[in-house]
């Protein structure tokens, strides 16, 4: 993996669960990870719900535009998770490749997507702590 990760989140409509994902992961990760998303069937706008849960949680993902998922995008990743949908990737050997079972907001409340995004923000915080994991490097060299 390279010093900064790259992570592809990707859903079918790329409006909703993988948004919410790369918002996170954006947020949370600053310029430490580098952060894409797409979707095999891209909609023409983000989940509007989505939208309103993240800013919920200070996080703008309004001005967020859903793109088709390409070959380039995943042989460039060195993570790729798939939002529960059974979006068929293309494997390439050495990649990460993992599948958060979600429940798709698309036609929830506000209610609903809630715990959705909650649910992405505790999982995000776990990769993140695995790709960029606290090193000691505080701690001066041992020069015996």
């Amino acid at each position: 993996m390279s010093e900064k990760p790259t992570v592809l989140f990707v859903c079918v409509h790329n409006a909703g669960r993988s948004q919410m994902a790369a918002g996170y992961l954006r947020e949370l990760g600053g310029d430490r990870v580098e952060v894409l998303s797409a979707g095999s069937e891209p909609k023409d706008r983000i989940n509007p719900v989505a939208v309103e849960a993240m800013a919920e949680q200070g996080i703008d993902i309004a001005s967020n535009v859903p793109k088709v998922l390409t070959t380039e995008a995943v042989r460039d990743s060195d993570v790729v998770i798939t939002m529960g949908c059974g979006d068929a990737c293309p494997i390439f050997p050495g990649k990460r490749y993992e599948d958060w079972k979600l429940d798709d907001p698309a036609g929830q409340g506000i209610d609903a997507v809630r715990p959705i995004r909650d649910e992405i923000r505790g999982r995000v915080e776990a990769l993140l702590a695995e790709l960029l994991p606290q090193r000691a490097d505080a701690r001066p060299a041992n020069s015996d």
